[in-house]
């Protein structure tokens, strides 16, 4: 009997498309030729495993208290250990997609050696008092480790969906978000001083295990690869007679996102990529968007305190946050294949913008239900952004260096670690609140301004995506 790598190992022609501008599409291979399976699995097993790890970022907040009681630790504290994990997290998506598109560290390896850093990371957190030994397990290690993991789920399914991207990203970035929304409750209700040790060591096991199942199906597709029978240039008219991939009735959807956000005209190097000027812009704009985010997911609890309610709205403000954060993503990942990736991304940042206003407001009045529902605005905007950048990148610059070029547009969260926190709480000692947060609401309202600038380089003209009328064959061996 044929063993299933033998069954797969078979003979799968394929052809290289030019278009106009020099951009190649491998066309001919089906996913079940590549995989064995469809590829569908390379968003669900992502989707898992992002939602492993959001317990780190969007339930930290929710543990300090108990924290900083156990181990001896004053605010300021862990803060900065949050602060040093986001600096991390970020830090490591370059380097970390430089080596995958080497072929140093393939996918798979990069989610096992995540997941073993996520475990070493809650066990510094749960057993050591010293906090620079905590900020070193948690905040360094546990960070790389949640980086990595982030990073590479991002890139995989970008790379298998490279013709409805929006919805696929948007829906596997969105389990970082409100895969936390179980461990929010249970820091809020059932993790003392008594506990606390056991249960973030069962967290880490959890991360460790999920992460490393997902992980054994890990693969990446060939450079250049697009979906058999998916036409890369739905705006032709005459694509079947110039050799170009078939249309399907079917793939009216996927036609309709290209429409509105067609393929890059070529595949960018990072160099090439900031030499267009729209990878630095969006690094900007991480930054800046990021920064309030960030701010959000670190203040919102503490203000709600401040204001006066409760402990149950306090937890339930950050539940919703994480909740919403993470659908909205795929929500305007969903709405970002129909409207176009930047008219949502600027949508996103405003709606951003406005909440932090509208939680002013509803602290002002002393309004429960309208912090609530600010909330609510607050976490659709500050987590819808990061799969429309996620999008946007390969979008703009190609597939085959989007590991390298996403990390170094996901790298302005480094920066915004500090300046949503640290900057953060420097603002909140003095102005207060309200002064913090409408600070918040402005510098979102200058991203979405900035936002505005973003455009596909070397798209303008519809000849652009006019496919070579005699394009390359190749056949795999």
């Amino acid at each position: 009997m044929s063993t299933e790598k033998e069954r797969h190992a078979k003979v799968v022609a394929f052809r290289e498309v030019t278009d106009a501008k020099g951009r190649v599409y491998r066309i001919g291979e089906t996913d079940r030729d590549l995989l064995g399976h469809s590829r569908k699995l390379m968003v669900y097993l992502p989707w898992i495993a992002m939602m492993a790890i959001s317990v780190s970022e969007y339930a930290y907040g929710s543990a300090e208290d108990t924290l900083s009681q156990a181990h001896g630790w004053t605010q300021s504290n862990t803060f900065w250990i949050l602060s040093v994990w986001v600096f991390f997290q970020a830090g490591i998506a370059f380097p970390a997609g430089w080596l995958r598109e080497r072929g140093i560290l393939t996918a798979r390896k990069a989610m096992f050696l995540g997941s073993a850093l996520c475990l070493v990371g809650f066990a510094a957190l749960a057993h050591l008092d010293d906090v620079f030994l905590a900020i070193c397990g948690f905040g360094v290690v546990g960070g790389l480790g949640s980086g990595l993991i982030y990073a590479t789920c991002i890139n995989m399914v970008g790379k298998w969906f490279p013709e409805r991207r929006g919805a696929k990203t948007g829906f596997v970035n969105g389990g970082f978000a409100y895969g936390a929304l179980p461990f929010i409750f249970v820091f809020n209700y059932a993790f003392d001083t008594g506990n606390f040790a056991g249960v973030l060591d069962l967290i880490g096991v959890y991360v460790l295990l999920v992460v490393g199942v997902c992980a054994w199906f890990f693969k990446d597709p060939p450079k250049n690869w697009w979906p058999a029978g998916i036409d890369p240039f739905p705006s032709s008219r005459h694509g079947a007679s110039r050799g170009e991939p078939p249309r399907h009735a079917g793939n009216r959807k996927s036609a309709a996102s290209l429409a509105k956000n067609p393929p890059a005209v070529r595949q960018f190097t990072p160099g090439e990529a900031i030499r267009t000027g729209m990878l630095p812009l969006m690094w900007i704009t991480v930054v800046m968007t990021a920064g309030v985010s960030i701010f959000g997911i670190s203040f919102q609890v503490d203000f709600a305190k401040e204001v006066g309610f409760g402990p149950l709205v306090a937890a339930s403000s950050m539940g919703v946050m994480s909740v919403v954060n993470g659908v909205g993503r795929a929500v305007v990942g969903w709405l970002s294949d129909l409207w176009g990736r930047k008219l949502t991304l600027v949508f996103v940042i405003v709606v951003l913008g406005l909440a932090q206003f509208g939680v002013i407001w509803a602290g002002e009045i002393h309004s429960e239900w309208l912090f609530l529902f600010f909330a609510f605005l607050s976490g659709f905007g500050g987590g819808a952004f990061y799969p429309m950048f996620a999008a946007l990148t390969p979008d703009y610059f190609g597939e085959n260096y989007n590991a390298t070029n996403y990390g170094l547009v996901y790298s302005g969260k480094l920066i915004s670690g500090l300046f949503g926190g640290g900057l953060g709480s420097m603002v909140v000692d003095a102005w207060g609140y309200n002064g913090a947060y409408a600070l918040a609401g402005g510098v979102s309202m200058v991203a979405a301004a900035l936002a505005l600038f973003l455009h596909q380089p070397g798209r303008t003209r519809m000849r652009d995506v006019t496919p070579n009328p005699r394009p390359i064959s190749r056949e795999m061996i």
